[in-house]
């Protein structure tokens, strides 16, 4: 079996380690170790311990000693230390090593200023494990401080990229305990993640926090053990305390088969009395071993788990006798007493020689007969009330309550949606059938169902959520229950008496716009003529939420892996999970900045000001995309040509245009109407939101730019890009990965003058 080893990039000064007892607990809290019970912990004649630190097969210590089931999961017990320390590929201290875990001294990127607003200190970190380790989503990435900016990019085992923005300008407005996002700040992260990179940045170089909070810090740690103090921001010994306070825990499993394949294999893990327990991380394929119950040991080493015999500690009546059986035990009465001989049943009674066994048998027959009746009458009763008692507390949870209150300020909204009840959405998904998944999102995993009437529609079940995401759940019920648009993907009913609120949407099958911008193959339909229809169904339909919809709809992520196509390659606006409704008396709203790099409005991102010309500017760039065939950020071009808005106005100012079309667009495009879309991306990306034109008057002109003649070589042969495709967050989420090189790290950076933002290489 060839496992990879761990292995971690840090590009920070070397870690302050410190001791602590981690056989049983890490810093007070009690771990479960669950293959460190039992005799056989090691391989014979291995060291078991290191310092504090039992290390358990499949570990062992010492650098190829052949303690472990492979090297790479070699524990370096380095002596130099009193009491001795263990080091996971020679340079990272274990705390602690579980059935399922293994927690590690965290890494923590830092960036501290002086009065000036001179930076004094940076320390990013990246982070990268192999494939048979990922980071949990027990840990949680936080950052701390009133004026900075966090990346954090993750590849490998899953693609993910996020940014966190931490303000305040007082310190009053901190909070003890609440990391929130005034001076703490705290998003999850999913599973499978291997890689990751994390870039700290400020927006003002801390001159107008200094004298409370001279540093910003970012780290990836265990969410219960983090908790934010005021304090913080200016003790300078943080970094150190969260080193030693809050580690990172990795999930690691056994090679990369499931269980099936691994047990037919010759070299599988599992030896006798044990079980084959699949890996629970969607990004971490493998297997782990556990013993059964009554059994305890290491099930990684021969002779496997070993019996526990619970007569030792007698949990039978005082009275009554205990005899071990495999894996359980039993109990049973001495001569002279009735009972089952069980504290938790009818013990031991000593026999009365007086009273007749025959009476006491009959006795006890007819009192167990109406005591199944009686069970049998309350049963129907209680299981009906029960029913409903669930079915009312996953209604709540789910924001059941949230949609009454909602709805109540909008009758008739939910008049074409069906409630469909749990049984009938699992027979349409063949009870969630891995085969009929689309994809998985930020906010939940999306299914294939054919409904009792053979319509094919798109399920989308969310996650187990906080309140965060059932706020996002009910936001998008709301918003596309108000919809009636052909090119909006239809809200068709939800679901809400389960345990994870459902909705249900029509099904598009036609993959998304992104994928047929970038895909391999030259797809004779994908011609300008149908380029500029698809853009003006598109600019269509967030006109219409803009100013149609009963309340004005601000979409906040458009981009072109949420635009969906059909059978008929007809476009459908999806994903509205971060959408706001705007009031009619308001014209902006404030919001925490959400949205994807490379589509975000520098101005919204700037002052957390969402306004419609937020989604005119994000339209502009995927205008641009489908003008030239590039992604809105490529970490493989030059610097000039990393940021695909940016790069697109330099090219018209500096007449440069026709040399950044897609061939078949520059083929098949008038040249009248080439330069009139340039113009429209132009203006649509302008980094003053005021100038930019509505989605209304952006709709009219692709609209009238469509009435022109044809390019008269449009039918000549098609070109084709080669670009990695992502689809759209309705049906799968799959962020295409930034490789960083040198110090590179994406950073909008702020010029007050111009109130603009910019891709900056560091």
């Amino acid at each position: 079996m060839l496992l990879h080893c761990v292995s971690f990039l840090v590009l920070w000064l070397p870690l302050l380690l410190a001791d602590s007892d981690t056989s049983d607990t890490v810093n007070g809290t009690r771990i479960p170790t669950t293959i460190t019970k039992g005799s056989n912990i090691a391989k014979p004649g291995c060291q078991i311990k290191c310092g504090n630190l039992t290390v358990p097969y499949p570990f062992g210590i010492g650098l190829g000693s052949g303690c472990s089931i492979d090297p790479c999961f070699d524990i370096n017990c380095d002596t130099s230390f009193n009491p001795p320390k263990p080091f996971s590929n020679r340079t990272l201290e274990v705390i602690d090593i579980s059935d399922s875990h293994m927690r590690i001294k965290n890494s923590v990127a830092t960036s501290c200023y002086n009065q000036l607003g001179n930076r004094t200190r940076v320390d990013p970190v990246s982070i990268s494990l192999a494939q048979y380790f990922s980071f949990s989503d027990m840990n949680k990435f936080t950052v701390v401080g009133c004026d900075d900016l966090a990346l954090i990019l993750g590849t490998k085992g899953r693609n993910f990229s996020s940014g966190s923005v931490c303000l305040c300008s007082e310190k009053d407005d901190l909070l003890d305990g609440y990391c929130s996002g005034i001076g703490c700040c705290q998003t999850s992260i999913p599973e499978g993640l291997r890689t990751l990179y994390v870039s700290l940045r400020s927006l003002d170089n801390h001159t107008g926090v200094w004298s409370f909070d001279p540093c910003g810090y970012a780290f990836l740690g265990e969410e219960d053990r983090f908790i934010f103090h005021t304090s913080d921001l200016s003790d300078l010994t943080f970094k150190n305390r969260t080193i030693e306070n809050v580690p990172i825990v990795l999930d690691w499993v056994i090679g990369t088969q499931n269980c099936t394949e691994a047990q037919k294999a010759s070299d599988f893990a599992c030896h006798q009395n044990s079980k084959c327990i699949d890996s629970d991380n969607n990004g971490l394929r493998g297997y782990r071993c556990g013993c059964f119950d009554g059994y305890e040991g290491n099930p990684y080493l021969d002779p496997g788990c070993t019996d526990i015999n619970e007569c030792v500690n007698n949990p039978c009546d005082p009275q009554g006798n205990c005899t071990n059986t495999p894996g359980s035990y039993s109990c049973y009465c001495p001569h002279g007493y009735l009972g089952d001989g069980r504290k938790d049943g009818r013990g031991c009674n000593a026999q009365n020689s007086q009273f007749p066994v025959i009476k006491l048998s009959l006795g006890l027959g007819f009192g167990f007969l109406a005591l199944i009746i009686g069970i049998s009458w309350l049963y129907f009763s209680i299981q009906k009330r029960k029913i409903i008692k669930l079915r009312e507390k996953f209604f709540q949870r789910n924001g059941g309550l949230l949609l009454k209150q909602q709805l109540s300020s909008n009758e008739g909204s939910m008049e074409s949606a069906k409630v469909f009840s749990a049984e009938e959405l699992e027979k349409a998904t063949n009870n969630y059938a891995e085969d009929r998944i689309l994809g998985s999102g930020g906010y939940g995993t999306v299914y294939k169902g054919i409904l009792s009437d053979h319509r094919i529609v798109a399920i989308k079940k969310s996650r187990v959520m906080d309140q965060s995401q059932i706020e996002l759940f009910i936001n998008e019920v709301i918003i596309l229950t108000q919809v009636n648009h052909r090119n909006v993907v239809k809200l068709l009913g939800c679901c809400l008496e389960t345990e994870v609120p459902l909705l249900v949407y029509e099904y598009v099958s036609n993959d998304t716009l992104f994928f047929h911008i970038h895909n391999c193959g030259g797809m004779p339909w994908f011609s300008w003529e149908n380029r500029l229809r698809i853009a003006a169904e598109s600019a269509g339909a967030l006109a219409y939420l803009h100013s149609a919809a009963a309340m004005p709809i601000i979409h906040r992520d458009v981009k072109s892996p949420n635009i969906l196509l059909d059978e008929n390659y007809t476009a459908k606006i999806s994903d509205f999970g971060a959408s706001r409704l705007v009031p009619i008396d308001q014209t902006l709203v404030t919001t925490l900045v959400q949205g994807t790099l490379g589509y975000l409005d520098p101005e919204y991102f700037h002052t957390s000001q969402l306004t419609e010309k937020s989604d005119v500017y994000s339209f502009g760039v995927v205008l641009a995309e489908l003008m030239t065939g590039r992604k809105p950020l490529s970490s493989e071009k030059t610097e000039e040509k990393r940021n695909l808005s940016t790069y697109f106005i330099e090219s018209v100012k500096e007449n440069r245009l026709f040399i950044i079309l897609d061939p078949r667009v520059r083929r098949e495009g008038s040249l009248e109407q080439l330069h009139a879309v340039a113009e429209l991306v132009k203006r649509c990306v302008k980094l003053n939101g005021e100038e930019r034109p509505t989605m209304k008057e952006v709709a009219m002109e692709l609209e009238r730019l469509r009435k022109y003649t044809v390019h008269p070589w449009s039918q000549q042969e098609n070109e084709s890009v080669c670009l990695t495709s992502e689809q759209s967050d309705l049906y799968e989420v799959s962020i295409t990965p930034y490789f960083i090189t040198g110090e590179y790290s994406g950073q909008y950076t702020l010029d007050s003058r111009k109130k603009h933002a910019i891709n900056t290489p560091r």
